[in-house]
């Protein structure tokens, strides 16, 4: 009789172990963000968030990646978004400065401990930065309507300094709690999947709030039913796509190992169709929202034409209109392809396989090598980035279609980036428990009742 080997979930002592770690640490991340940072005033912040502009636009997107703390200005308001930037920046520092990458080719494990050691000294400057520019725009923002974010007079000087430094100081140590309880979870929990849930425990804790939403709204209550049908299809297309794969053949020759020869061996070497995951869309968001923030502050300017300048820059940039939509699906592509070759050739397919002497069918080991596999890998990361775009203007095609219901309701649950996350960590989360229970030799294959 067959049976799978996910009956013994709970039955395995060390995996259920793991599993109870990890939903304790996400329970205490949970409860860690609704902490708030000392002299913040949360119902301002909460009133910028309504803001439906170029601004409101780029905070609900930090809300996402800080796990929906940043909405409430919780110690925990950066989330792990500084950490994810510092590693951003050292993945593209590493092949531009040459005895970087001479250090990952070297030695590869080192490599990784010292990139992994860099990118918690540069969260720290990172987090520092990140609070500083989060406070002066949220105070800016507020500022224009008479109010303030913050209890206090923010400075660095006189009587504000010990009050600016507690609020900083804050939301840099909440950050690196966060990031702690993150490593607690790939160590002790779900291996190599901390960071991944506890963003995805900040999305999904806000699904059940925008489903009671929508659910209340008489007016648009049928939308219930297009919203799970839309989620079903889109949902089907992110695993799909994500799952894609171009194998190509690869041939390992016979060894000489002492007196014995080994036989050759005919794989595949997988290469992905969605590389780059959603870091695109960050890139492309924060790019084209910088831009409107800035010219907001200059809207009023006494100059005219100055003023008219910020204000045309303001309407393009804002996120409502057709040239903005246009616009971030051709940087979303142009990202993908930028961020999916510089993370592919930090692989450095060309020198590893030539090491263990392997080959591509006629192409040449070494370097002719890593240039097929750049243009094989370019080829098939053109469908990648065009669904990718796709997926990110979805929520501006529906406004155009639905724009009362969409404004009303919100259309998705989750957005777009967000649904990338969701779909990403539960299909490697269960990757990686499937594993472990093969590891601890629970396999699906016939067992005998």
């Amino acid at each position: 009789m067959k049976r799978s080997a996910w009956r013994y979930l709970w039955t395995s002592q060390d995996i259920r172990k793991k599993l109870l770690v990890t939903l304790l640490l996400l329970v205490i991340f949970r409860l860690a963000a609704n902490v708030p940072v000392p002299g913040i005033d949360r119902d301002v912040i909460r009133s910028i968030f309504a803001n439906p502009g170029a601004a409101g636009t780029l905070f609900n997107m930090l809300d996402l990646l800080s796990g929906g703390t940043m909405s409430n200005f919780s110690i925990l308001a950066m989330g792990v978004y500084p950490y994810i930037t510092a590693q951003i920046i050292i993945q593209l520092l590493t092949p531009i400065i040459p005895a970087l990458e001479r250090k990952l080719k070297e030695n590869p494990r080192e490599g990784q401990k010292w990139m992994e050691r860099w990118t918690i000294i540069l969260t720290v400057p990172m987090g520092l930065l990140s609070a500083i520019g989060q406070i002066n725009i949220f105070n800016s923002m507020a500022a224009q309507t008479g109010q303030s974010v913050l209890t206090y007079t923010y400075g660095f000087g006189g009587a504000s300094l010990l009050p600016t430094l507690t609020t900083l100081v804050s939301m840099l140590a909440g950050t690196m709690f966060g990031i702690w309880l993150g490593q607690l979870i790939s160590e002790f929990g779900i291996p190599n999947q901390g960071l991944s849930l506890i963003i995805f425990a900040g999305i999904v804790a806000r699904i059940p709030a925008n489903l009671s939403s929508l659910l209340s709204d008489q007016q648009y209550w049928w939308l219930i039913f297009i919203i799970l049908a839309l989620l079903a299809v889109i949902i089907f297309a992110i695993v799909f796509v994500t799952q894609g794969r171009r194998n190509v053949p690869v041939f390992f020759p016979g060894r000489r190992m002492g007196g014995r020869m080994s036989m050759p061996v005919r794989t595949t070497l997988p290469l992905m169709v969605n590389m780059a995951g959603m870091i695109p869309l960050i890139f492309a968001q924060s790019i084209l929202t910088f831009p409107a923030i800035v010219a907001q502050f200059f809207m009023n300017a006494k100059t005219e034409w100055w003023a008219n300048f910020n204000t045309g820059v303001y309407n393009l940039f804002n996120g409502n209109n057709g040239w903005y939509t246009l616009m971030y699906f051709l940087m979303v592509v142009a990202f993908t392809f930028f961020y999916t070759d510089v993370l592919f050739q930090q692989q450095n397919y060309g020198d590893n396989l030539k090491k263990q002497g392997a080959q591509l069918g006629n192409v040449q080991p070494g370097e002719p090598t890593q240039k097929y596999l750049t243009k094989v890998q370019r080829r098939i990361t053109l469908p990648g980035a065009v669904f990718l775009g796709t997926v990110a203007v979805l929520p501006f095609l529906l406004n155009l279609l639905l724009p009362a219901a969409a404004r009303q309701a919100g259309l998705f649950l989750i957005s777009a980036a967000g649904l990338l996350i969701v779909v990403g960590v539960v299909k490697d989360t269960f990757n990686i428990i499937e594993a472990e229970l093969k590891l601890h030799g629970y396999d699906d294959s016939l067992i005998r009742g």
